[in-house]
């Protein structure tokens, strides 16, 4: 989403920072320690799949991070809170209810209960904000919401460290059910449109963007009950490919979130008593567009690989399971939305509309499928 739009409003006032080359290459050194950790760590656990995704991941968040500064602060901070979550574990996982620290905030279930708190404080200040047209409100959420941010990767990163502490062959990463890729939700979904902020310099659409945020945490924290507890992985997810699917589907649907947000603030744009407090209706025509654009891509991307990943499992690529075939149809959505905006050159009240009934499907085909249908993809119910 870099080149989304132009600043509405000017740009959003940035803190004194560290000289740039500074910042830059003690980040780099940062995520060459990181990396250089892991090979000797879990050199074992990895074959060459695994390490060609460790070291794209590793150059693409050194790219991103050096286009997007304050990635640097979250992904140092975080890492740093990890070094120390390891220290305190010292390989027994049954030191998460022993020490002060890792039972109360590096746990990865401490950390995603921050997590939950720090979204739905960031959605009330950012409501707040919205509500009295305060900048110093809406910083508050914003701020709420980079909390919790760095709360949520965390968690799902002293997730991932826990489950190699269970024994061989339980560890894996940490989005094998919906428990955790509702975690990797919130988190994606609120970095989509903390970067939006940063690039528009407007935090006008925080309450909207926070809404699906703050719904995700309660689905957590209330249907996810006992689905915390790490689980060995079942045959057909001990795959490397799903360290590609997983995220790729989840950066789809975070962008569709944005995008639902974006036409429920347009419709709100049309009451005059609410106009004020939002920005413009051709802005957020073009947000949503971009958004949906956006979560296109990566849906398509990662339909593509579970298409792979599919034929390597089951032996065919396309089974018409329910899971599969409610992607199809969210898939086919989006084309529609997309082929309607930029071929038939609708815009405004219709898009709008179809932008929050596309999200619904979405929703359902993310989580009404794995908890009411039945098929090759039941594992990943709660």
């Amino acid at each position: 989403m870099s080149t989304i739009l132009s600043a509405p409003e000017g740009r959003l006032a940035t803190p004194p920072r560290l000289p740039r080359r500074l910042a830059d290459g003690l980040f780099l050194a940062l995520v060459a320690g990181a990396v250089g950790y892991v090979l000797v760590r879990h050199r074992a656990a990895l074959d060459e799949y695994d390490l060609a995704i460790l070291g794209c991941s590793a150059v693409s968040l050194c790219v991103l991070a050096l286009r997007w500064r304050a990635l640097q602060v979250l992904g140092a901070s975080c890492g740093l809170l990890v070094v120390g979550a390891v220290a305190l574990y010292r390989g027994d996982p049954a030191r998460a209810e022993e020490a002060f620290l890792l039972r109360h905030f590096l746990s990865s279930q401490s950390a995603i209960l921050w997590m939950g708190l720090s979204f739905w404080t960031a959605t009330l200040l950012y409501a707040i904000g919205w509500w009295k047209a305060s900048g110093a409100w809406l910083r508050r959420g914003a701020c709420a919401a980079w909390i919790g941010s760095a709360a949520g990767l965390l968690g799902l990163l002293v997730r991932w460290h826990e489950s190699y502490l269970l024994g061989d062959g339980i560890g894996h990463i940490p989005v094998s059910n919906l428990y955790e890729v509702f975690v990797l939700f919130c988190f994606l979904t609120t970095l989509l449109y903390l970067h939006l902020e940063h690039r528009s310099g407007n935090r006008q659409l925080g309450l909207f963007a926070m809404l699906p945020v703050s719904a995700a945490v309660a689905f957590v924290f209330v249907y996810g009950r006992g689905a915390h507890e790490i689980q060995p992985l079942i045959p057909a997810l001990q795959s490397w490919w799903m360290k590609l699917h997983v995220p790729a589907n989840f950066i789809g649907y975070g962008a569709f979130s944005i995008a639902a947000a974006t036409g429920a603030a347009w419709l709100l744009a049309g009451i005059p008593a609410l106009a004020a407090r939002l920005p413009s209706r051709r802005w957020l025509d073009e947000l949503c567009y971009r958004s949906s654009a956006l979560g296109f891509v990566f849906f398509t991307i990662a339909t593509i690989l579970g298409a792979l990943w599919a034929a390597e499992a089951w032996g065919g690529y396309w089974s018409w399971d329910p899971k599969e075939t409610w992607a199809l149809v969210v898939w086919l959505n989006y084309a529609a939305w997309l082929h309607a905006r930029l071929v038939r050159q609708i815009s405004g009240k219709a898009l709008a509309w179809w932008s929050l009934a596309g999200f619904c499907i979405t929703l359902f085909a993310f989580i009404g499928v794995n908890m009411f249908l039945s098929g090759l993809h039941s594992y990943g119910s709660l």
